[in-house]
């Protein structure tokens, strides 16, 4: 993929294109950014281009190098991903007597670190002696959608780059001219991504617009605040079975929330994120107090963010669904 086939982030690829053309790219780069915005895909595109047969600042995907890093057997592109929910110091030491050496077949060695901040203490240690003595010849790649969370000595030590939410009509562009969407679900879809294209990617799948309509079942039931209660604990079941698929349908669930408060407060459909069930919503902000909807955003971010550091999914969805109220 061309940089020209990143969506969203033109001002983002020209300083990489700029720096590659004056050669001046520097050690370590930290791609921050929210999720699915294309940090990774720009992190492969830059490795293709520093290494690409036509040298021309950007990948050509057709010589020998584009197509090996494509297939994933470049010796000199090495991607580092978490184990679990960490990123073990034996990554970051097979990358250090890697480091060592001169590139094997390109002009640069890659190494790109995606969800840096899950490095522990040992790791991210251990890539701070790295990043403190660079080898001219390689080059490191940080991508994070919790930047916060990076020490501070690591992210001093790099170029940083912030990937920013994708605009709306682009993510619907995206849909309707690379996967030949009809326009009125690709809107319905780009509404709701929060400006991610990987999220758009992710809701496009059926089971999206399913849970949807189960929230909105549960939510627009008869007052009676105990059966919804009762009813939230099976919905709890319906957040998915793994890590990821819970954090997606929570961050759906928050953004209802967050449509909730803003209607209440504006009176704008066009301000919302999920405009696809706009009249459940305004229904629902009417029946909920403000102070009830901002409590029941807590409470999802609470679950949203002890699942993201692996506590046990069930448990914590039946929490939430004691602290959700105001629904009566």
């Amino acid at each position: 993929m061309p940089f020209s086939d990143i969506y969203g982030q033109g001002k983002q690829l020209n300083v990489l294109q700029g720096a590659m053309k004056s050669d001046r790219v520097p050690h370590a780069y930290l791609f921050h950014g929210i999720k699915g915005v294309g940090k990774k895909t720009t992190a492969k595109t830059l490795a293709k281009a520093l290494n690409c047969g036509e040298e021309n600042a950007d990948s050509c995907d057709r010589c020998h190098s584009c197509l090996k890093i494509d297939r994933g057997i470049h010796p000199d592109i090495v991607f580092i991903e978490p184990e679990g929910i960490f990123i073990k110091i034996n990554k970051i030491r097979e990358l250090q007597d890697q480091i060592k050496f001169r590139p094997f077949e390109g002009r640069k060695r890659v190494f790109v670190i995606t969800d840096a901040d899950r490095m522990n203490d040992a790791s991210a240690n251990a890539l701070l002696k790295t990043l403190e003595e660079p080898k001219p010849s390689n080059i490191l790649i940080l991508t994070t959608s919790r930047v916060h969370k990076l020490p501070q000595t690591i992210i001093s030590r790099c170029q940083k780059i912030r990937f920013n939410p994708v605009r709306s009509e682009t993510i619907t562009s995206f849909l309707t001219d690379r996967l030949s969407m009809d326009e009125k679900p690709a809107l319905t879809i780009a509404s709701s991504s929060g400006g991610s294209i990987g999220r758009a990617l992710e809701i496009k799948k059926e089971s999206f617009f399913d849970f949807k309509n189960d929230v909105i079942k549960t939510f627009s039931a008869a007052g009676q605040s105990q059966r919804v209660g009762i009813q939230l604990f099976f919905l709890a079941d319906s957040f998915g079975k793994d890590r990821e698929s819970a954090l997606q349908k929570l961050d759906i669930f928050r953004g209802w929330h967050r449509d909730m408060l803003v209607y209440r407060e504006t009176r704008d459909v066009n301000k919302l994120i999920h405009r696809d069930i706009a009249d459940a919503t305004k229904k629902l902000s009417e029946k909920m107090a403000g102070t009830d909807i901002l409590e029941n955003i807590k409470a999802i971010s609470d679950a949203y963010d002890a699942i993201d550091r692996n506590a046990n999914r069930q448990l914590i969805l039946e929490s939430m669904a004691f602290r959700l109220n105001g629904l009566s």
